[in-house]
């Protein structure tokens, strides 16, 4: 039986930023007066929000400022920055420690703290790694801001309001060129959005300036189910977030209400029964008669970094009796031209087929144990809580057999005893 799911769409073709998300989901149809009222129970004084029309390129929207007091004001324990205008201006610093204190104390709904906590949660320990420091104690400058807390709990606001089923996103625009923050010059994509983007697929290049912000980064780790550029839904609902800059592409974040049917038990997601997951994938395949076996394990290589799941390849006889291969890989749809372009790189292969299909999978779990000859990864699989199978990762008991000069099948019999 098929049901209707609800999906929340980010496309970020010019990028993403806290106050453009805010925007969005605004003009998408979150009640602003349902905004501001959780706004205020955040207890954080010193600041105004303004909603007004704008438009980039002919294309109009809802743009958000939050204008900074012009002196400093206590509230919840924090000083709010001092100066006048939007715009992240302060660069007052606040540790991880605060912000959650804030956040915690505050008489916001419990999932608005959740879903802000965890947007916090995953840009302190992006900024934690950058700057060699421990999450507790990282500091925030430009993200410890009165516009940038405010951007965020608003982007937990919204988000429970709309309280969609999945959550997707694009491939993300990075930019390009240099960005002033408190450090001085840095790279764009700055150091944090790399990390919390690990595993997304993104572009970059569209403009030379930051299209994607730190905040933006987080809202997209803590918030997405799945990154695609496949629309294969019915969009219900269109809106825009307008930006604050007049670039050469519009400076908008464009977002969708959509739905599509799904059957039951079906998705990315488990159920909270745990029943299996399902996901959609693609399949590339080619024959090739005219390739050195020899570099058969480096296009292979090649493939994996491009994003593959999995890559194989058939013995095969072809056309006028010629020994040759069927190279095959899969992938996530959002990585299939990526793939595509590597095998037409790497490979002598002048084409490719390309088919859908649907994955099943067990949920997975890897751990790390224990054992006499040293600690080992060990893979689990699981269907509605029971554990079916386990296994130490391959690659683990490699390296102790190589360390202790041991056979890979001594290793697994010596450490069997300790494996779960």
């Amino acid at each position: 039986m098929a049901k209707i799911e609800k999906i929340l769409y980010f496309d970020c073709f010019a990028g993403i930023s806290g106050d453009m998300t805010m925007a969005a989901l605004v003009d998408l149809g979150v009640p602003e007066e349902r905004l501001r009222v959780e706004l205020g129970k955040l207890g954080l004084a010193g600041w105004q929000l303004r909603l007004t029309r704008d438009a980039r390129h002919g294309i109009g929207g809802t743009r958000a400022d939050v204008d900074i007091a012009p002196t400093p004001v206590k509230a919840g324990g924090l000083l709010a920055p001092s100066g006048a205008g939007q715009g992240h201006h302060d660069h007052d610093h606040r540790t991880w420690r605060d912000i959650r204190a804030l956040i915690e104390g505050s008489g916001l709904e419990p999932g608005v703290k959740s879903r802000a906590l965890d947007i916090f949660g995953k840009l302190a320990k992006a900024e934690a790694k950058v700057h060699g420091t421990s999450v507790e104690d990282v500091a925030f400058h430009e993200v410890g801001a009165v516009d940038s807390i405010v951007d965020i709990v608003a982007a937990a606001i919204c988000l429970d309001s709309l309280a969609p089923d999945r959550v997707l996103c694009s491939s993300v625009e990075l930019g390009g060129g240099f960005v002033k923050c408190q450090h001085g010059l840095i790279p764009v994509p700055a150091p944090a959005v790399v990390e919390l983007l690990v595993g997304v697929p993104v572009k970059s290049g569209a403009v030379q300036k930051e299209t994607t912000t730190p905040t933006g980064a987080a809202i997209l780790a803590a918030s997405v189910d799945e990154f695609t550029d496949d629309k294969r839904f019915r969009i219900t609902r269109t809106a825009y977030g307008i930006g604050h800059r007049d670039d050469e592409i519009p400076n908008v974040l464009r977002v969708f209400l959509a739905e599509r049917d799904v059957a039951e038990g079906e998705g990315s997601l488990r159920s909270s029964e745990g029943s299996l997951r399902s996901s959609e994938g693609v399949l590339l395949e080619c024959n090739i008669d005219d390739m050195s076996p020899e570099s058969h394990g480096f296009l292979m290589e090649r493939l994996f970094a491009a994003g593959a799941d999995d890559v194989w390849i058939t013995p095969i006889v072809m056309k006028k009796n010629r020994s040759a291969i069927s190279l095959s890989a899969m992938c996530a749809p959002d990585k299939e031209d990526y793939l595509a372009e590597a095998i037409l790189r790497e490979s002598t292969s002048m084409g490719l087929r390309r088919s859908r299909y649907r994955k099943t999978a067990l949920e997975r779990e890897t751990t790390t144990v224990a054992t006499s000859l040293g600690e080992v990864r060990v893979k689990s699989a699981y269907l509605r809580g029971e554990k079916l199978k386990s296994k130490p990762e391959y690659e683990d008991l490699r390296a102790i057999a190589a360390e202790k000069g041991m056979s890979i099948a001594a290793v697994l019999e010596a450490i069997r005893k300790d494996l779960p």
